[in-house]
Order: C-alpha cells, then sequence, then structure tokens
C-alpha cells in the first residue's frame, strides 16, 4: 500500500487536532469526532494534555484513504515544545500548513514554514476554521502570499464563509454554473492566478501559454499535481474540521499530491553517503522522539528511512557508536501500539526499552553504518529555580531530571555556581511547566521560584595598599608582607612587579591564591569579584616565620584593603533578546531597560533584538504571550555584565544584608 507521511504544523490554536479528528473520522479510522475541549481526542490523550486542553507531544495517527496509508504527525502549536515541532516535521515527507481563517499568519506560521522551507519540503496550505464568525478567505490569502516564501496559489475556493462556509469549489474543474453569482468572478480571478501559477513551474507549459494555446484541463491537472509533489507550488484549501466541509477535497489532494516515502529521493548522511528510500537497501532510521511511558518505560520513535528492520536484529546506533538489538518492534496510532513483524523504509515505529537511544540518534546496519544530520534545537530561553519540599524529594530529583532530559534535549538542568540553586531550563514558562507537573507524576515534588540573579562586583579606579599578616605564640610565627595595586581590566590578571627580592618568587602563587580567596566576596555585597589587574609591587619577608599560608592571608588581606578605595560597583548579568512579534509590536521592553540594537521587519512580523539585564526577563515568556495573545516568540542568550544603576544597587546591597542577618 502506498504510503503517506504527512506532518501538521501551525500556530497555536489554529485547529490542527481537530483537522486530525475530521480526518480520521473520513477515512473510517474513527467512528466519530472527539473534542479537544472534552479530552476525547486521538492526539491528545496524555493526562497534561486533557488538563491543559493543548497539545504537548507530536500526536501520531493512522487512516487509509483510496489504498493508501496516510501517518499524520500532528505537532504542539506552542512554541515551547519546539523540540516535538521540528522532530515531526523532520520524520515526514510532507506537511500540511494550517492557518486560521480568523487569525490569519502568525509567528508561529512563519516558524514552521522556514523550518518546511530549509528542508525543501512539499506542502498543503489548509486554512482552517471557515465556518467561525469572521473568517475571510481572500484576506488570509494576501497575508499567505505576503508573508510566506514560494509560490502560494489557492487551488480552491469557499463557497460561502464563516456560518455560511457550505462547498469549497475545485478551481481546475468548477464552472461559474457550480457557485453562486457573486462568487463567479472571485472563481474566474483565482482560476487565472492558478494557472498562472502552474505554467510557471513547466517550461513546455509556459511557451504554449504565451503563444495563446489553450491548455486542457487534464494537462493542467497533472502539471498542477507534479508542482505540488516536486514543492514548486503550494495549493491553499478552504475547511471546517467542525462540520467537515473541504475534508474530502484535502485527502484527495494529500494522496494525489503529496509525495510517498519512496518519492523524496536518496537520502544523505553526513559523510555524503546516500540511501535509498526502499525496503531492499541497507537499514537506516533516525530516532525524531523519545518518551517515557509510566507502565511501558522508554518509547523511541522512529522513521525508518530506507530498508527492513525485524525483530533481533542489530542495529548501529552510529551518532553514539553502541549497537542495539530491539527484541519488538510497534507502530503507533493514537496512544495504542501494535506489534508487527517488520518495519519497513517509510514507516513510522516504535522500539522499546532501549536506554541507549536519544532524539536525533541515527540507526543503521552494522553492515552499512550511515549516519544522518542531527536534529538543531534552540538553546533554553526560561529557568526556573527548583527546591524539593522534603528530603526525600532531594534524594529523588537527580533521577528524576535524568528522565525528563533524556525524553527532551530542550531541557536543562545545573546547579549555579554563585548561587548554589538547581535551575531547570526550557524553551518557555509553558515548558518548564510542564515539565515541573512530570516531576510530581514521577514522585518529586518541588517548588519553584525565579532564580536569583548571579550579581558580581568590579573596580572603576586603580588603588593600591598593603597587606601584613604578622603572629607570633612561641615557636615559629607567621609572617606575610606585601604591597599589591589594582586596576580595573577585562578578566583576571596578576602578575609581580617585585624587585631587588623584597619577597621570593615561591611566594607570590601564595598571594595570587590570597588575593582569589579575596574575590570570592566582593565589599559591597559579598558576590564574586572580576575584571581586576592585580601587581605586586614590594613587600617583606622573614627567613624562618614566612611560609606559603601567611603570605596567602596577607595578600588576601592586601587586597580587601586596596578595593575599597578602588571605586567598587555593582554589576549585572544581561541577555542578548531576539523577539518575533507581529508587526507594529513594540512591547513594552522600554520599561525592561533594554537598550534596542536592531529591528527587522519582515512580512507579517518584526524582529527586535536588545541587550536586557537578566532580572528584567524572569517573567519575560509569560508576559510575552499575554502581550501579543501568544503571538510572539523569542530567544536568549548570554551576553555579559554591566553596571547596575545605583538607585537598584542601594536595593540589592540592603537586600543582601538583610538576608545575612
Amino acid at each position: 500500500m502506498p504510503v503517506r507521511i504527512v506532518s501538521l504544523a501551525a500556530h497555536s490554536g489554529a485547529g490542527k487536532t481537530t483537522l486530525c479528528e475530521a480526518l480520521l473520522c473520513r477515512g473510517g479510522a474513527l467512528p466519530r469526532m472527539g473534542r479537544v475541549e472534552d479530552g476525547t481526542t486521538q492526539s491528545d490523550h496524555t493526562e497534561a494534555e486533557r488538563a491543559h486542553g493543548f497539545s504537548i507531544t507530536t500526536g501520531v495517527l493512522r487512516l487509509a484513504h483510496r489504498g493508501t496509508d496516510l501517518t499524520l504527525l500532528d505537532t504542539p502549536g506552542y512554541a515551547d515544545f519546539v523540540r516535538e515541532i521540528r522532530g515531526g516535521i523532520r520524520a515526514a515527507d510532507s506537511a500540511l500548513i494550517l492557518v486560521s481563517a480568523v487569525s490569519g499568519v502568525e509567528v508561529g506560521t512563519e516558524r514552521v514554514w522556514a523550518t518546511a522551507d530549509r528542508f525543501a519540503m512539499p506542502r498543503v496550505v489548509v486554512i482552517s476554521q471557515m465556518d467561525r464568525e469572521r473568517a475571510n478567505f481572500h484576506a488570509v490569502l494576501a497575508d499567505l502570499r505576503a508573508s510566506l516564501r514560494g509560490p502560494v496559489a489557492a487551488a480552491f475556493l469557499p463557497v460561502g464563509e464563516g456560518p455560511h462556509f457550505r462547498a469549497v469549489a475545485d478551481l481546475l474543474t468548477a464552472s461559474e454554473d457550480d457557485v453562486p453569482g457573486e462568487t463567479r468572478a472571485a472563481l474566474r480571478e483565482a482560476r487565472e492566478a492558478l494557472v498562472d501559477a502552474i505554467v510557471e513551474t513547466d517550461d513546455d507549459l509556459m511557451n504554449r501559454y504565451l503563444e495563446g494555446e489553450e491548455l486542457g484541463a487534464d494537462e493542467l491537472r497533472g502539471a498542477f499535481l507534479r508542482a505540488v509533489h516536486a514543492g514548486t507550488l503550494f495549493p491553499v484549501i478552504p475547511v471546517s474540521a467542525v462540520s467537515g466541509v473541504g475534508i474530502p477535497e484535502l485527502l484527495d489532494l494529500m494522496v494525489d499530491g503529496l509525495r510517498s516515502a519512496f518519492e523524496r529521493g536518496p537520502l544523505t548522511g553526513v559523510d555524503g553517503q546516500t540511501r535509498e528510500p526502499t525496503p531492499d537497501a541497507p537499514a537506516s532510521a533516525r530516532v525524531w522522539r523519545v518518551s517515557v511511558d509510566p507502565f511501558v518505560g522508554k518509547l523511541a520513535y522512529l522513521r525508518v528511512w530506507s530498508g527492513t528492520i525485524r525483530p533481533g536484529d542489530t542495529l548501529r546506533n552510529t551518532t553514539r557508536g553502541v549497537d542495539v538489538k530491539p527484541a519488538h518492534l510497534y507502530v503507533v496510532s493514537g496512544k495504542d501500539l501494535t506489534e508487527v513483524p517488520e518495519l519497513s523504509a517509510g514507516m513510522i515505529g516504535v522500539l522499546t526499552k532501549l536506554p541507549d537511544l536519544h532524539t536525533g540518534d541515527t540507526l543503521a546496519d552494522p553492515a552499512n553504518p550511515i549516519e544522518y544530520d542531527p536534529l538543531v534545537l534552540p538553546d533554553p530561553a526560561h529557568t526556573v529555580a527548583l527546591f524539593p519540599r522534603t528530603r526525600q524529594d532531594e534524594d529523588r530529583l537527580s533521577t528524576a531530571v535524568a528522565r525528563l532530559l533524556d525524553e527532551d534535549p530542550t531541557l536543562g538542568f545545573a546547579r549555579e555556581g554563585q548561587t548554589g540553586e538547581l535551575l531547570l531550563s526550557g524553551m518557555g514558562d509553558m515548558h518548564t511547566t510542564i515539565a515541573v507537573e512530570k516531576l510530581t507524576a514521577l514522585g518529586v515534588n518541588v517548588d519553584t521560584r525565579p532564580p536569583q540573579i548571579p550579581y558580581r562586583e568590579t573596580i572603576r579606579a586603580a588603588s593600591q595598599a598593603q597587606g601584613k599578616h604578622k603572629k607570633q605564640s612561641g615557636g615559629h610565627g607567621q609572617y606575610g608582607d606585601c604591597h599589591i595595586r589594582l586596576e580595573p581590566g577585562e578578566g583576571f590578571a596578576f602578575r609581580s612587579a617585585v624587585v631587588g627580592g623584597a619577597i621570593p618568587g615561591k611566594y607570590l602563587p601564595s598571594i595570587e591564591k590570597g588575593v582569589g580567596d579575596a574575590m570570592l566576596r566582593g565589599p559591597l555585597a559579598g558576590y564574586p569579584m572580576q575584571d581586576v589587574h592585580v601587581a605586586v609591587t614590594h613587600g617583606s619577608y622573614h627567613d624562618v616565620d614566612s611560609s606559603d599560608l601567611a603570605f596567602r592571608t596577607a595578600g588576601s588581606l592586601a587586597f580587601r584593603n586596596a578595593v575599597e578605595a578602588a571605586r567598587p560597583t555593582l554589576l549585572e548579568p544581561v541577555m542578548l533578546l531576539r523577539v518575533r512579534a507581529p508587526a507594529g509590536f513594540t512591547g513594552d521592553l522600554q520599561t525592561r531597560r533594554a537598550r534596542v540594537q536592531g529591528m527587522e521587519p519582515e512580512g507579517t512580523v518584526i524582529t527586535v533584538t536588545a541587550v536586557v539585564p537578566q532580572s528584567e526577563l524572569q517573567t519575560y515568556s509569560a508576559d510575552l504571550r499575554s502581550l501579543t495573545g501568544d503571538r510572539g516568540a523569542f530567544s536568549v542568550k548570554f551576553h555579559g555584565y554591566q553596571d547596575l544603576p545605583e538607585h537598584l544597587a542601594k536595593k540589592v546591597i540592603e537586600a543582601r544584608k538583610a538576608a545575612a542577618g
């Protein structure tokens, strides 16, 4: 049976999961549609998805239509779950990109479109929710053409909109008698635009068309399907998943226009090797997602790219250099696993209880190894501090977090060296919230708070001072004496300017250690110091009483004495923030002490780059979602340190002293 693996991707709220229900129902895989609101859909079957009312993981769904096996990968809409989105797109051969007839192109639309573009993926654009009030097909079509790269053309026209949406007209076959009078002019205009888009994909047709030759309907249809298949034309179809209008036509278009697993051409590994996507080629597959089931254990979802895999076969994990031998093979639809005797090229399968498999890993025939490029995932953008509620929770935390990280590589976990806090990082506040809920399900209860800001201290002037440590208590005493000069400078530097042997060279490393000890706690609020250059200029020693310990103590004293006169200053960490939001968005960056670096308009969105203090971004994920109606996305990375304004520095110092008692 021919196979189509199709990823459904969109901005949150465009109706992917409801569309999947409609496709499954029309294809006979479901007796009736479930509802997202009721938690009864095939895709959103986890407890977290039912509780929150949106997709968190990529649902794998199967149906048959006109003798073709269709596997749908229903990816989440929230950008927080980018690992699921990108994994689902990479595992497919084609994509349905949904755009709401009410909201039009959004930030998430452009993001998934760019991902599909990166892999030259054929796609169909579905204008969904055509039955809703304020649905506007033609406005959204214009939005698509203005915002998305590539030839986008309507292949079907809606008959009615909003509550009056009752049919779709195929632009290549419908006559003016098939549509109401008020739609006929739009039908003629849309058909001309579609024919122009079709002939531009075929040089022979273009020449004949320009010469005025009449092109036959069958000829145009064939060229249209070839262009869709090749990804040189992106057809647009209006649908309502709730009423079912447009669903039969969409299924036909998926079968006729979207490419099969075998039609995508040879696959290329990172070293230039190729594999034909056929069942008789050497076996190869990629793990595109991993999940941990509380009953089954670890599940590794595979896209088989070439060859055939059978139970007991040895497979080389070429990404990690280890071999695995799956005892059982499964296919999945919704939450149901079905054991199968083999997985062949073009199939989505599941392997269980294999700890050495991780998202992005390549599996291959050991006799014919190949490695495919890894999944490219962004760095985390939002961080919370975890506080286990009990000692038992603390003991279990590391094991539970390790399971989460194994399942989701876009999460991060670390102990902050300066504050000692346990930090969980993710793509946004929703991502970390779901991760904490998973910890609870694993029996680990934690509270979360915004992380402490790792302030630093530095100096803004040069100074010098003496540090002298002299102690006599019977027997050998302790004697160390050094003079040092401090200067502001990038990083830490230590040198000797001692002349005449005033301090033996063997004691200089001890002085440096003493300086390092003192720099761990700055004079203002006890934060570590940075960007200080130190020179030892003079000193004295005693033949008997001097020692490494004495000079280490002297070095620490000298630094503390000198730093008081060097205009110590409090520093705050700053981040490089990139925000993609609807055009015209200015947000609230001015209230966050941001320094805007640039603004780049692009279609319906604008990208703003700014340097922002870390302390101003602790609630930014939720704030941006509120400000933009969930139409914004952002990324952050560490940019450096800057002076903390004096009025804020006073508050930090006072709070630090109050906390110290």
